[in-house]
């Protein structure tokens, strides 16, 4: 039986032209040569399997063809590899360097190849500087590296740095393709393109990945082979799930999702696709961006085909939340549940049955505008007008079920917490538990801008209201400061936590005549309390004596001269 070579090694290049993704550095060396430009210390780096030791090759035997050798024995007896990894010693690097003054025997130059050589030690690394910078004509260094951060500063400085990337997706998919030819293998475009997909930009793994796969299907590789074979979750999976989520069937895509852990993937793996997946097509949605789509050609007609269906706005909350799910995967208690949840989140995204107050959640809608208007603006002051306006809002809520409306408003109600110190306070607190109404979440309503002097002015209309009612301890509070304007914000500086409590209490109904005479419902009134001021007035007779006396020395001679007391 013939051995079997892996295409790894079968297919290694022999030449420039036949190295993959690395154009720039091949036509760089080639001109150097051409040109008689060649640095003497070269050193490669780059990622696994994108052709570094390959290229050291290629360069070490071009060298010697251009010096007028043709028989590749002959040039075998000139280029030295050494795997740093096995000989890092200091002895290792001085036997290299004993070898290096002997001139070579056929051709013009030898040629040291030191794979790995950022496992040398220190000491053999000091001991290799001085023949690196300093080398006989007739040698030349090619070190090649994954790990170029390893490598000493004074190595760097004496080397002419190659950088190699990573091979494209669609340059690795091209390479497997003649393969395949080769081979005599049928491939499907997408197979090959998940295989280059898989690799990671290594052409040398996208080549053992191959040969997997190929054993495993035979002389007919189709995507499901290669998926099923590298546990890959097929890309047609993202598409039914998306339709799901589009469709805004919860049980379908719950459901779904459950067949695809019972396959064995993980719901991280699942979760992190489905955020790549709506990435792509959002890439798709655009003529300009398309090319960013990294797929085979039937999956880029999938992708547009499908982003045709997806709104600009789905796609960009979708891809924020399955990014947050991705996010927070590893630190949650029940992964599964936070993947689930997301997926129910994405699923209520395009629901048009309500207006979802920045919650995306299907959740039924209760209110019509103009109804909540006029219960919001209403003074309900007795039980029994409290249970009429429970059962009109329950018979808002059947009508809007049957007929919801594309905008409805939340109305909400909250409780103040005023102080129980006396009956009075308990009456007050039980009174606007049953009363008060927040126009703040109720849309529709006007919110108009408005000015710090129209607020003052209203502030003002505000303050001769409370005194012509005899609530003189309130209109002194409000007459403590001057309300400044930030946006639809009030804000008001008292001098301690008490009077921000008196104030608070009125907070209330204030509030509602702010909003109706400056036609802003969404205006709010923020209390703030300076400690400064609390110092101001918390001065006794003495210590404001004292700050007296300070700016007007005489006050003293002024107290002693009248036998004044304070």
């Amino acid at each position: 039986m013939e051995q079997f070579i892996v295409s790894a090694r079968k297919y290694r290049p022999q030449v420039f032209e036949e190295v993959v993704g690395q154009q720039a550095i091949t036509n760089t060396l080639e001109n150097a040569i051409k040109n008689n430009h060649l640095a003497q210390a070269l050193l490669f780096t780059g990622p696994r399997g994108v052709g570094k030791t390959t290229c050291a090759r290629i360069l070490a035997k071009k060298i010697n063809e251009n010096a007028g050798e043709t028989s590749d024995d002959d040039f075998a007896f000139n280029i030295f590899e050494l795997d740093a990894a096995s000989n890092n010693s200091v002895d290792d690097i001085r036997s290299l360097t004993d070898q290096v003054r002997i001139p070579p025997q056929t051709g013009k130059f030898k040629v040291y190849i030191i794979d790995e050589v950022h496992m040398l030690s220190q000491a053999a690394f000091n001991a290799f500087l001085k023949t690196l910078e300093e080398p006989p004509a007739h040698a030349i260094f090619i070190l090649a590296t994954t790990e170029k951060h390893k490598i000493i500063p004074t190595i760097l400085s004496r080397c002419q740095i190659f950088d190699f990337k990573r091979i494209g997706v669609l340059d690795a998919k091209k390479y497997l393709e003649k393969i395949a030819l080769e081979e005599g293998v049928q491939a499907e475009d997408d197979a090959l393109h998940i295989i280059a997909q898989k690799a990671d930009g290594a052409m040398r793994d996208a080549l053992s990945i191959f040969d997997r796969v190929v054993s495993f299907s035979g002389k007919e590789l189709t995507r499901k082979d290669v998926t099923e074979n590298l546990n890959v979750l097929d890309y047609d999976e993202y598409f039914i799930t998306t339709d799901y989520l589009l469709e805004n069937k919860i049980p379908d895509v719950l459901l779904h999702f459950n067949s695809i852990l019972a396959k064995g993937f993980e719901g991280h793996h699942f979760i992190s696709g489905l955020a790549s997946h709506f990435r792509d097509l959002l890439v798709a949605k655009d003529k300009i961006t398309i090319e960013l789509l990294e797929v085979g050609d039937n999956a880029k007609k999938k992708y547009l085909k499908q982003s045709e269906q997806c709104a600009m706005s789905f796609l960009l909350q979708a891809i924020d939340l399955a990014n947050d799910c991705d996010l927070k995967y590893k630190s949650s208690k029940n992964q599964r549940l936070l993947v689930e949840l997301t997926l129910m989140q994405l699923a209520s995204i395009t629901f048009d049955g309500e207006k979802k107050n920045s919650k995306p959640y299907i959740i039924a809608a209760i209110h019509y505008r103009s109804k909540v208007k006029r219960l919001a603006k209403s003074k309900v002051t007795t039980s029994a007008k409290l249970a009429n306006v429970k059962q009109e809002i329950t018979a808002i809520s059947k009508q809007a079920i049957t007929q919801p409306t594309s905008k409805p408003p939340t109305l909400k109600t909250g409780t103040r917490r005023p102080s129980a110190l006396t009956l009075k306070s308990i009456h007050l607190k039980k009174e606007i538990a049953n009363t008060e109404v927040e126009f703040e979440e109720v849309e529709g309503l006007p919110s108009d801008t408005f000015t710090a002097q129209k607020a003052v002015e209203f502030w003002n209309i505000y303050i001769e209201k409370l005194l012509k009612k005899g609530h003189k301890s309130v209109a002194s509070i409000m007459k403590t400061d001057v309300p400044t304007v930030k946006g639809n914000e009030i804000h008001y500086t008292l001098p301690n936590a008490l009077m921000k409590d008196q104030l608070t209490r009125e907070k209330t109904y204030l509030l509602k005549f702010l909003r109706e005479s400056l036609n802003n419902f969404k205006t709010e009134i923020v209390i703030h309390v300076n400690e400064e001021e609390t110092k101001r007035f918390a001065y006794t007779p003495q210590e404001r004596y004292e700050k007296l006396k300070e700016k007007n020395s005489a006050l003293e001679l002024f107290k002693k001269t009248f036998d004044l007391d304070l």
